[in-house]
């Protein structure tokens, strides 16, 4: 989903660079949303929300959730007041936070979750809350209800956005799978944070070399060519020291990948499929091989509930010349792009929410997305999926990367 560089957040370096628990009353008149939205000017956050929380229920849509790099809500002076955003009504899911000291920060602001590369560690802290709350019924309460989101299926722990990285936060009790999606040739929502199969992380299963030189774009290819070409598998031990491939520690991975008949279980995976190998996850833990596990019964009930939260990866910058050759594109520099080479957010949308539809998944699915564009056709033409506005810097809700409807002065 998110990253960022040298301590800032990626998408302000661009544009230098680009279910919540908390509901706004229904019963609030458009008079209220302008007299809020005056009083929320001084506060982008703030403001931002309020004006997609009236857009959102313009169309019968459920209130958006804020989903802000942890950074604004951090530090002697932060941008974001947690506790504005609760009095208005708005859930606050901050990305990407993997410090525990961090994490219990966060906590003692009383977001309503946190999205974590290491779900081990958000789990350990939220352990040792409970354990000092004992007694106290209001804050045991508010950390049985917090979202522990593993970012990319937990990356610091498994490759990212594969079948064992959504494994090991299942097996973590994350109680939301979080990950990114681009749209094939086929039009299926291929779950991968970059624009293209990043060779960093993926490799070619004939062992031919692949480089940034002859990268492939979801755009360009097929689901199928995808899951027949390419096994990311690749390990990011200076980034995450902490992270495995041992497929010995993927049980349910390998059993699925053979019933699926895929050449690997770090074969890139889509929406579709991930939805099914949660149920796979299920069966497997009781009634399957994995049901005499000491932990069969309490991974299988968070399984058969957890929640999935599917980011847009497209921004509202210009498209790059379309066809399948990259010869005239330049090297990608940065894990965000500037430019656009996947579909327009029209097809975008209808690709990820046709797939949630046809699974029955709009009530354990939420779409997230810096391109506020797709949340708000989400909003208008697919109202009962819950949307996720991904921001950065006040700098981002002010600028071009903004729909005018929603850009703060």
């Amino acid at each position: 989903m998110k990253s960022t560089m040298h301590g800032l957040p990626r998408l302000a370096f661009l544009a230098t660079l680009l279910a919540g628990t908390v509901f706004v009353t229904a019963r609030q008149s458009a008079t209220a949303l302008a007299a809020d939205y005056s009083m929320s000017s001084a506060n982008p956050y703030l403001g931002l929300m309020t004006a997609a929380g009236a857009h959102a229920r313009q169309h019968q849509a459920p209130v958006p959730v804020l989903s802000p790099w942890d950074g604004s809500l951090l530090g002697d002076t932060p941008s974001l007041d947690v506790s504005a955003l609760h009095e208005a009504g708005f859930a606050v899911v901050p990305w990407t936070t993997n410090d525990p000291a961090t994490m219990r920060a966060l906590i003692a602001q009383r977001v309503d979750g946190i999205i974590s590369d290491r779900p081990d560690l958000l789990q350990q802290v939220l352990a040792e809350a409970r354990a000092a709350s004992a007694g106290d019924a209001a804050q045991l309460a508010y950390l049985a209800r917090f979202d522990v989101a593993a970012h990319r299926g937990g990356r610091g722990l498994r490759p990212e956005n594969t079948l064992p990285s959504f494994e090991n936060g299942l097996d973590l009790l994350s109680t939301t799978l979080e990950t990114d999606t681009g749209v094939t040739t086929d039009h299926v929502s291929l779950l991968w944070h970059d624009q293209y199969l990043n060779p960093q992380s993926c490799r070619r299963a004939d062992g031919a070399p692949y480089t940034l030189a002859n990268r492939v774009y979801l755009r360009d290819l097929s689901s199928q060519e995808a899951q027949a070409t390419f096994i990311c598998d690749k390990l990011h031990s200076a980034q995450f020291p902490a992270q495995r491939n041992d497929l010995a520690l993927s049980p349910v991975s390998v059993a699925f990948a053979e019933q699926e008949h895929l050449i690997s279980p770090y074969v890139p995976t889509y929406v579709e499929q991930l939805f099914r190998f949660v149920n796979f996850y299920v069966a497997y833990y009781t009634r399957g091989d994995g049901r005499n596990h000491p932990h069969a019964a309490e991974r299988a009930a968070n399984a058969a509930k957890v929640r999935f939260n599917l980011e847009t990866k497209i921004l509202p910058y210009p498209d790059d010349p379309p066809g399948r050759s990259v010869a005239a594109l330049p090297l990608p520099t940065h894990a965000e792009p500037t430019t656009n080479h996947t579909v327009g957010p029209q097809q975008f949308v209808d690709t990820l929410c046709g797939a949630i539809v046809r699974n029955h998944m709009e009530t354990r699915t939420e779409v997230q997305s810096f391109d506020f564009r797709t949340l708000q056709l989400i909003e208008q033409q697919y109202p009962k999926i819950p949307t996720y506005y991904l921001t950065e810097t006040p700098e981002m809700l002010r600028s071009n990367l903004v729909p005018a409807s929603l850009r703060q002065p």
